[in-house]
């Protein structure tokens, strides 16, 4: 029987995680690698901190070169893009990118990690220098380098997400006068009016402002051709610095046009083993939705960790391993100067949109034990189900201990614990790390007061 030959689309988290797998387990089958850009495996998530440390290369957040893939037996093809997928024929279209010369490459299993798209704003004077994305490394290295040579003493950052609330962050710590401009009335959706109105505290303490519920209309240039101004219906904002951190989508056009499943989410459709509605056809990463462990069904969950796991299993069982994804229950964090935000499962009203009858608490407890040094309030909430106690999300904001205590939240989320259990949880006291009644606890406690009641 001869090797299999698995190809793989894609060449960042997932793709090089199942590239890894597949050959690892099975060391003698011919694993190939098609990836449009330049580089392989970087730590995506890490760029804006890169970008705020002018010391330091783009190049430190690559994980695995080129060499080291190629070490591993992976035959890496990079600049070539996967332009086709014939899943009857079972046979990829790629074109090199540096010829233009399109060629046929068959599969005996197939992975497709195409990653998420960044939304584009199609805005007269979009296209002006000093108007940016901030999706690939190729982004992140052409941000720091405008940065370094033109010193720019404002910016404007279009959206109000994780990677905007981290960039506002950075650029003002490089000395930039930062404004956020979003149509929404709101920054970060689906949060807790609390979570948000600590956050948004923090960025105007330090200087950051906030302009929402306007529709942006284009850019400007100055007279040295670059960007100078963003447009709204309200009114012209000066700036030398746009960034668009609008959001993402799943890249599904190549799975569409071969007609795969896409899931209601918009990502490719897979079940527990990774695999598509096409045999012989596994998605990973941002492409791919992914099993939600309080929700029950697929969501769409966009983010490093979930790309890694992702790739782990589809790589698995292109070989036969007959793995699953354990699932996500959506948790997520973010700094933004000297507070730290976290998230796990749902919050209050996605809570109600998907049909529970919820209840919720926030509290406020400090980080440490009374008289000890150092401490500062951490602010949690929960929310529960009120008919049946079961624990269905929390939210923690606090200046230390908030990021990692989410992961608590996490593993009570994936057990579908009851707020009664968190409540019993035999969780760590020692007067530097917490108090005698954890804040987690302290919130429990009187979330349970409310379980049974209806809302």
């Amino acid at each position: 029987m001869s090797s299999p030959r698995i190809v793989v689309i894609g060449g960042v988290a997932a793709g090089m995680s199942a590239a890894s797998q597949a050959k690892r387990r099975q060391p003698d089958a011919d694993v190939i690698v098609f990836e449009r850009g330049d580089r392989i495996s970087y730590g995506a998530c890490g760029m804006p901190y890169n970008i705020g440390d002018p010391s330091r290369d783009i190049e430190d957040l690559v994980v695995l070169t080129p060499d080291k893939a190629q070490k591993r037996g992976i035959d890496l093809r990079l600049g070539h893009d996967v332009v086709g997928l014939n899943a009857e024929r079972r046979i990829v279209t790629v074109r090199d990118r540096g010829t233009g010369t399109d060629s046929e490459e068959p599969f005996d299993a197939l992975v497709i990690a195409t990653g998420a798209v960044a939304n584009y704003l199609s805005l007269p004077g979009f296209d002006l220098p000093g108007v940016f994305h901030l999706r690939n490394l190729n982004h992140g290295r052409l941000i720091k380098r405008h940065i370094a040579a033109n010193a720019p003493a404002k910016a404007v950052v279009l959206g109000a997400g994780f990677v905007s609330m981290e960039m506002c962050h950075v650029l003002t710590e490089l000395g930039l006068k930062v404004q956020i401009l979003k149509k929404r009335p709101r920054i970060l959706r689906g949060w807790s009016d609390e979570t948000v109105s600590l956050v948004v505290a923090e960025l105007d303490r330090h200087g950051v402002e906030i302009h929402t519920g306007m529709d942006i209309t284009g850019a400007e240039a100055g007279v040295d051709g670059t960007v100078a101004a963003v447009m709204t219906d309200e009114g012209r904002y000066e700036t030398d610095l746009v960034l668009q951190a609008v959001g993402v989508r799943p890249n599904v056009t190549l799975a569409t046009e071969a007609g795969l499943r896409i899931g209601e989410t918009g990502a490719i459709w897979v079940n527990r083993y990774q695999q598509t509605s096409v045999e012989g056809i596994w998605a990973a990463g941002d492409c791919a939705e992914s099993y939600h462990r309080v929700l029950r069904r697929n969501a769409w969950a966009p983010l490093g960790t979930t790309a890694n796991k992702h790739g782990r299993i589809a790589g698995a069982n292109t070989v036969g391993a007959g793995q699953q994804f354990a699932g996500v229950v959506g948790t997520t964090g973010f700094k933004v100067f000297d507070l730290e935000v976290a998230r796990s499962g749902l919050g209050l009203e996605q809570a109600r949109s998907e049909g529970f009858d919820p209840v919720s608490v926030t509290i406020k407890q400090q980080s440490r034990a009374h008289g000890f040094p150092g401490s500062s309030p951490i602010h949690v909430t929960l929310v529960a189900d009120g008919p049946t106690g079961i624990l269905l999300g929390g939210e923690m904001v606090g200046r230390e201990g908030a990021a990692l205590r989410i992961n608590t939240l996490a593993t009570a989320l994936a057990s579908h614990m009851t707020v009664a259990d968190v409540q019993g949880l035999d969780l760590v006291y020692s007067p530097p790390f917490a108090s005698v009644w954890d804040p987690i606890l302290v919130a429990a406690n009187q979330l349970i007061k409310k379980v049974g009641r209806t809302t």
